[in-house]
């Protein structure tokens, strides 16, 4: 069975269908070409959107692979967190059925070794779109191994040497190692291993308050687990808008989450049945018990082995690789894309920057990054989206702005869902109707903020946006809502 054909749905769950798709065991890297048009490292959304956009243009590409297509995005984050999220929310609707008028017995069982089949699952079915024998169909050679240049303009691919007219780094990132004592001496996993793990811990300490550290553990908890959050900044979430930290802090306190902030982790210790974590907050030590460990504090350029000082390529000092705005690097026939090089790690963004870099590579850099409008989403219940700038960012590039807000309480759909905690803020330069930012907290905030996105591109401004009809009843006419309160400030109509 070739890897891009449909499964039967008891294959979704076996590894040797997902990695027929990702990193087949028995491959052989094909004979390189004498002369590739683009070489492309690293297959993340980043590398295959690239490849993609280059076959599209009829280039020959080399893609090289040192572990699984897909990169973190698929392996070991967006896809498997998201698929382990959705079961969470089922979980958690089961066990409130009684608002709902769907009363079901006080304990709901789960099987936590069911939840990662169906999420494995998932994760094959998707490789399917991006699989190696659909690459190689359109012509891509495919090297699953490790890399590095040799010079400006070649590359050692495993035990082959590729020579190419232009190069795009898209090695992504890998998950910052601990500083803590004692952490390496104890099992601990991290975004690229908790995916992996087949039994559900009893109690779960996740280092690192991040959005993957937020959405595990809400997701953990509503699974079964006593989850704790540890994180040393004073405040929950200190990227994202005040309210908007505040309402989602309270929804995981709700769900049963601890989260000890101003906490510091000085070391950690125990063997493979119990583990110890000791902190200080304050200068109050305090030691206590977990069965699993997540290490999240962010993840870091992944550019080992790649002896970029030999193509005469510089780096920064946190190991990402310098790029102008057109995301081309100090050797002006290689450009990097994606997480190696962008202080955004998000997928969306790996994406458009890998197509951007083949356009700039090939057509004498038309596309620059910082035109990018980028929108983000942490995946909590609540979902915390935003795009563009917020006050407190506009006030630091003394741009005066008014807030529109609306409170999804106030919304009809959402009041019919049963899913109005949060709101929308709309935020717009003063004295105009021009949008410069939005922060959604909802149930559906990942939805509604790709909205937003497309209403800053083509610069929609309040007063078109507040005559922009709406389906009925919908949490994203909380939107529309917005720009009627903004009408609403303005001058009446004279008679």
């Amino acid at each position: 069975m070739s890897s891009n054909a449909p499964l039967p749905s008891s294959d979704y769950i076996s590894e040797e269908a997902y990695l027929r798709r990702v990193r087949p065991v028995a491959w052989l890297n094909p004979a390189p070409k004498r002369l590739y048009d683009l070489a492309v490292l690293g297959a993340g959304p980043a590398g295959l959107a690239a490849v993609a956009s280059a076959v599209r243009h009829g280039l020959t590409v080399a893609l090289i692979e040192r572990y699984r297509l897909g990169g973190n995005s698929l392996n070991a984050g967006s896809i498997p967190s998201k698929a382990i999220l959705r079961t969470a929310r089922a979980a958690s609707v089961m066990r409130d059925g009684d608002a709902w008028g769907a009363a079901l017995p006080p304990q709901v069982p789960m099987d936590f070794g069911a939840v990662m089949a169906r999420m494995r699952g998932i994760r094959t079915r998707i490789a399917e779109y991006h699989s190696v024998d659909r690459l190689c169909a359109d012509g891509v050679d495919v090297f699953f191994c490790d890399a590095g240049f040799t010079g400006p303009h070649e590359l050692r691919a495993g035990e082959a040497h590729l020579s190419f007219k232009k190069a795009i780094i898209a090695t992504g990132a890998k998950p910052r190692p601990s500083e803590i004592p004692g952490l390496d001496e104890v099992e601990y996993l991290t975004s690229d291993s908790i995916f992996n793990i087949t039994t559900l811990p009893r109690r779960l300490g996740i280092i690192g308050g991040g959005p993957l550290g937020c959405e595990l553990a809400q997701a953990f908890c509503r699974l079964g687990a006593q989850v704790s959050i540890l994180q040393n900044d004073p405040q929950f979430l200190p990227q994202e808008e005040r309210d908007a930290a505040e309402l989602l802090s309270l929804s995981l306190s709700r769900d049963g989450v601890e989260t000890r902030l101003n906490t510091t982790v000085v070391g950690a210790r125990g063997g493979e049945r119990e583990k110890w974590l000791d902190t200080v907050n304050n200068d109050v030590k305090l030691s206590f018990p977990v069965d699993a460990i997540l290490f999240s504090i962010g993840r870091m350029p992944n550019v080992d082995g790649l002896s970029l000082a030999a193509a005469h390529i510089d780096s920064d000092c946190d190991g990402g690789i310098t790029v102008d705005d057109c995301l081309r690097t100090t050797n002006p026939d290689v450009y990097a894309a994606g997480d190696v090089c962008k202080a955004y790690q998000f997928a969306n963004v790996a994406e458009a920057t890998g197509r951007m870099a083949v356009l700039n590579a090939f057509a004498a850099d038309r596309e620059r990054q910082s035109h990018l409008m980028i929108p983000s989403c942490t995946y909590c219940d609540p979902e915390v989206a935003r795009i563009g700038m917020n006050v407190l960012q506009a006030r630091q590039r003394s741009i005066s702005v008014k807030s529109f807000t609306i409170m999804m309480q106030d919304v009809d759909r959402a009041i019919t869902d049963g899913q109005d905690d949060g709101f929308v803020k709309i935020y717009v330069r003063e004295g105009t109707d021009e949008i410069v930012g939005a922060t959604i907290v909802a149930a559906r905030a990942s939805e509604m903020i790709n909205e937003m996105a497309v209403i800053m591109s083509a610069k929609i401004g309040m007063r078109q946006l507040s005559r922009i009809l709406h389906s009925y009843p919908a949490q994203s006419d909380a939107i529309r809502l917005a720009a009627m309160a903004y009408m609403r400030s303005q001058p009446a109509l004279q008679k």
